[in-house]
């Protein structure tokens, strides 16, 4: 058979990683390929549960795809941002007030920082279902590229992932990948994400934090990993730690849904993004994600079939029968998210919004 001929993509060419010294998190790493043995499985539920228990966050290696088509999806993920003009970017914008979600571009200077620096980001999402938008001309030849990787994200390692996860809970092990299909009740996306340099003048203003600290809105994020170091997370001391670059690694995290889901057993992961170390300053820095959500008509209450639940207790984030629908709560926090009127919170450095009845908080 002759071989398929790819459409072009100019290569990305990837940052060195930094040689600065930093205080690295310690997380766990999950290897999907060890667990599709028995033996390897029983460990691989211990260590994804303990980890999204205690910080929210692990690595995932051997997940499927290797170091040169991992390279290819950073290559077509600069299409959006090097190749679209912007007067086209313009006509894909999304509205993201409006609808309460993120398909087409978020345009730069979107989101307030603080002391009014707004951000230096730029993004493009595509839904689950590449074809349910248009998208601009640069991106079209990479569509069916793109939507394998989306379903490779989706199927092939977060159905993993979500099946560890239910046993960690001792259910049964379809329990979660029976919330997160992939059909058309279901709106995860992917992003690819253009961090921009910044003047000096907004570092100072904003202590150098380019993303305040968050949780993610999704069940299960995925970063696929990048090396110029920026991303970092609040461990259970409270102590911000940067996550370390791990070549063609995923980093997976947990979101607010999941942690509704458990009950408040796994933890929604806090994270932010600061100015990467001195050695990678002045740089684009290129992303790639899949967020993943709960099918739309999931209801985020605690799954109190799981025995696990039932021996420890439950934290709601809303009272019981209250609890929003995935939909719901998606849209709320998409349309809120860098827009909203923030208030101060009890914690330090922290400012809160509600929706549906749920805390929100930000860290500065």
């Amino acid at each position: 058979m002759p071989a398929v001929t790819l459409p072009f993509a100019p290569r990305w060419i990837a940052a060195k990683a930094t040689t600065a010294d930093l205080e690295w998190t310690d997380l766990a790493v999950i290897d999907l390929a060890k667990a599709k043995t028995p033996e390897g499985q029983a460990e691989a539920v211990i260590k994804a549960r303990d980890a999204m228990h205690r910080q929210g966050f692990f690595y995932v290696i051997n997940h499927g795809l290797d170091k040169a088509q991992n390279e290819r999806i950073f290559d077509i993920a600069a299409v959006p941002f090097t190749q679209v003009s912007p007067e086209e970017k313009k006509l894909y914008e999304a509205k993201i007030k409006e609808t309460g979600t993120f398909m087409g571009y978020k345009p730069l200077q979107y989101w307030h920082i603080a002391n009014g620096v707004r951000d230096r980001i730029e993004h493009y999402n595509l839904n689950r279902n590449v074809n349910l938008k248009e998208h601009p001309a640069a991106v079209r030849p990479f569509l069916p590229e793109i939507q394998s990787f989306i379903h490779f994200n989706h199927v092939e390692v977060l159905h993993d992932v979500e099946r560890l996860l239910a046993l960690g809970l001792e259910l049964p092990e379809d329990a979660l990948v029976r919330k997160h299909s992939f059909e058309d009740k279901n709106n995860a996306y992917c992003r690819f994400m253009m961090y921009h340099p910044r003047p000096d003048e907004e570092e100072i203003q904003t202590e150098n934090v380019w993303l305040k600290g968050h949780a993610d809105q999704t069940s299960l994020s995925v970063l696929w990993s990048q090396p110029i170091s920026a991303l970092q997370i609040r461990d259970a001391d409270g102590k911000w730690r940067w996550v370390k670059h791990m070549d063609n690694a995923l980093v997976i995290n947990c979101g607010d849904s999941l942690e509704m889901l458990s009950g408040g057993y796994y933890k929604s992961a806090i994270h932010r993004v600061v100015q990467p170390p001195e050695d990678q300053r002045g740089l684009n820095r290129l992303g790639v994600f899949y967020f993943c959500y709960a099918d739309d008509d999931v209801r985020l209450e605690p799954l109190m079939e799981s025995p696990l639940l039932q021996r420890v207790g439950v934290t709601r984030r809303a009272p019981e029968g209250q609890a929003p629908m995935m939909e719901e709560w998606r849209k709320a926090r998409t349309a809120a998210y860098g827009t909203s009127d923030l208030k101060k919170g009890n914690e330090d450095g922290v400012e809160e919004e509600v929706l549906h009845g749920i805390r929100v908080k930000h860290y500065n």
